[in-house]
């Protein structure tokens, strides 16, 4: 439910593949980057660089263990209470945290996005508006595997290993049961010009 507490705290969920990136930066270029803070939740995947090859393989990345969303949760509340936080980059290559880090000021919108940020009740409760990108399982399957080749090396046996093995089966256990918790669901993703100019009217309304 939409609240008028300020700042305004969006989450965006959805599956893997589903569009929840475009509709973020649909939100980011209509309302203005300078009045969002945005924060991923893939940013905050624990730190593998200390493990083997073969135990980073085993990891299940679409399981709410494998990110930390404390310290997602601390980053939230301290941009609400006005500080700025230092948010770490990940190397989906390499399972392991960079030594950089970028800057995230506090503005009048915290946008989040992530996969996951409605399956984790503590982060669910720091949302005013909640909104779901709800698109078909084979369309997220074919983007996920296009992206994966394209921006973290991997190969099309990989993908499709870890898609059956994990991103499936987690899909039915997190992301879509957290679908209930949505105040709006966008079907088609940023492609949905409808419900786009409606969030954002609303999200102008508030501010």
């Amino acid at each position: 439910m939409v609240s008028t507490n300020f700042p305004l705290v969006i989450g965006i969920a959805g599956g893997s593949g589903s569009g929840k990136t475009t509709v973020a930066q649909e939100i980011l270029n209509r309302v203005g980057p300078a009045r969002i803070a945005f924060l991923q939740h893939d940013s905050y995947y624990k730190d593998l660089s200390g493990l083997p090859p073969t135990q980073k393989a085993a990891v299940n990345f679409d399981h709410p263990n494998s990110l930390e969303t404390k310290l997602l949760i601390e980053h939230i509340t301290e941009l609400k209470n006005g500080t700025e936080v230092e948010v770490p980059i990940y190397d989906f290559s390499t399972h392991s945290r960079t030594k950089k880090s970028f800057n995230v000021l506090p503005r009048g919108v915290i946008l989040v996005e992530g996969i996951l940020i409605f399956a984790e009740p503590a982060l669910r409760e720091l949302f005013d508006l909640k909104i779901f990108v709800d698109t078909d399982d084979d369309i997220r399957f074919i983007r996920r595997l296009e992206r994966d080749i394209a921006e973290r090396g991997r190969t099309t046996n990989n993908v499709v290993q870890q898609y059956l093995s994990t991103v499936r089966p987690m899909h039915l256990e997190f992301v879509e049961p957290s679908k209930r918790y949505a105040d709006v669901i966008i079907p088609e993703g940023g492609h949905n010009t409808a419900a786009l100019d409606m969030v954002v009217a609303r999200i102008e309304t508030l501010l």
